[in-house]
């Protein structure tokens, strides 16, 4: 069993796995920026460790510095959460080659599901429905140009590395496709230092669906059920739920499978999760698969019950999963709401500061993830998200009822948060009959 876990993240999720951890009995090790040095992780963990300046990329993204961190703490494992070096097949291969246990999949299968075209190769030989796009990555505009063609439009470029919303753009006609082709390679450039792109047909109107899989090293893969993930901007989610309001039981049967099927192509071990684009005629298409933890999970762990850190933990451990696929069941429905220090009345500016007081509500069936504290800076140089408020319930009328219940009560001076906007998306009538889909944002509200 793991020992020693050293966490290299920082906020609620760094809190998050230090709680898991301390249920198990495992020692852990915080690490820190000096932009974080009285953060709430460095002050829960057993141990904290200094790895560099304030910008990400000298701290949190310094593959070396938090090698070193590990070997020096004697840490035995490494637990990336989301984020950052969660994702990075490098870092997952450093790890192995310094027989330090990663709590995720194998380098190979991160590189291989973080490349969008390797991706798709993977889920089409494993007869795993995808949308029609490029059989290969593009990096000219010209020849992008010539794919999107074929393909029909509209089209979305990616980044074929990275994701988050970053490197995406939808080019609706032939004439606006070069445009669109650079601006988003640029972008991805810049966000993953990688220009090369892919393109596939842009689904109208879709849900955006993911189920999470959790897989052992001994073949053992399973899935806790969906999340609808379709209110988001930017394509940045902002409200999870599950379960999904539109699918029976069938189709939850036969995208929860075929996310078993994608996960086992993959050869898959830790937690992960497939996404897909739901058509409203009930076809749906492999989107991406995350190798990782998401920021979303508590959806999943208050309707089944199950802590996904911990199955990580078991799972990176060398243990065989703790449940079968008849143990799965889905109980009641859950929200999460994500809480970002922004302002959306001005394009959703992020909001570094000082929270000079903060209070957040309790009660059954609410759930507070965080690291924000009264007198905590805020600081400018990493994701704005504060918090994540989760309700569960029985039915969706009261998660959604609950959840407006909570939102009111939420206090956080000092900087300008998007609580407002949130509990106005959760009163919309257009969200509580379940219309939605990923264009909810932009078409029906502000922003």
């Amino acid at each position: 069993m793991i020992r020693k876990v050293l966490i290299a993240n920082r906020g609620e999720i760094a809190v998050r796995i230090i709680r898991a951890c301390r249920e198990m009995g495992i020692e852990t090790v915080a690490v820190y920026s000096e932009a974080d040095a009285e953060a709430l992780h460095t002050q829960l963990a057993d141990e904290a460790i200094c790895i560099g300046l304030a910008p990400a990329k000298d701290s949190y993204l310094n593959m070396e510095q938090i090698i070193s961190a590990t070997i020096v703490s004697g840490a035995d494992a490494i637990h990336p959460g989301f984020g950052f070096l969660s994702e990075n097949g490098k870092f997952a291969e450093l790890c192995e080659q310094c027989h330090i246990t990663f709590i995720g999949p194998g380098a190979e299968v991160i590189q291989r599901m973080g490349n969008k075209a390797e991706a798709r190769k993977t889920m089409m030989a494993a007869h795993v429905p995808v949308i029609p796009g490029s059989k290969e990555s593009v990096c000219d505009a010209n020849a992008g140009a010539e794919v999107a063609g074929k393909i029909g439009y509209p089209v979305i470029i990616k980044a074929a590395l990275g994701g988050g919303g970053k490197g995406m753009r939808v080019a609706r006609t032939e004439e606006e496709f070069e445009s669109c082709f650079r601006t988003a390679q640029k972008e991805a450039e810049m966000a993953f230092a990688d220009g090369t792109m892919y393109i596939e047909h842009f689904v109208e109107h879709p849900r955006h669906i993911e189920f999470q899989i959790l897989a052992d090293r001994y073949g053992n893969v399973i899935h806790l059920g969906e999340r609808d993930c379709s209110i988001q901007r930017n394509h940045q989610k902002m409200i999870e739920e599950s379960p999904s309001v539109v699918l029976t039981e069938a189709l939850r049967k036969k995208m929860g499978d075929t996310a078993v099927q994608a996960a086992k192509a993959a050869n898959y071990v830790n937690a992960g999760t497939i996404e897909f684009l739901l058509e409203p005629d009930g076809k749906f298409y492999f989107m991406e698969m995350n190798t990782r933890i998401q920021v979303e999970h508590p959806v999943t762990e208050c309707v089944t019950g199950i802590d996904l850190i911990k199955e990580q933990i078991r799972i990176a451990s060398g243990k065989p999963l703790s449940y079968t696929q008849e143990d799965v069941k889905l109980s009641g429905h859950a929200i999460e709401c994500r809480i970002n220090a922004e302002n959306p009345s001005k394009q959703f500016r992020p909001s570094p500061g000082v929270i000079t007081d903060v209070y957040f509500p309790g009660g059954k069936g609410v759930r507070i993830d965080t690291a924000v504290y009264n007198g905590y800076e805020i600081p400018p140089y990493y994701d704005s998200m504060l918090a994540k408020l989760i309700v569960h319930a029985k039915t969706r009328k009261e998660a959604i009822a609950k959840m407006k219940s909570a939102l009111g009560e939420v206090i956080i001076t000092g900087v300008d948060t998007n609580v407002d906007y949130q509990y106005e998306i959760i009163g919309h009538p257009d969200y509580q009959a379940g219309n939605v889909d990923v264009e909810f944002i932009s078409k029906k509200m502000c922003g």
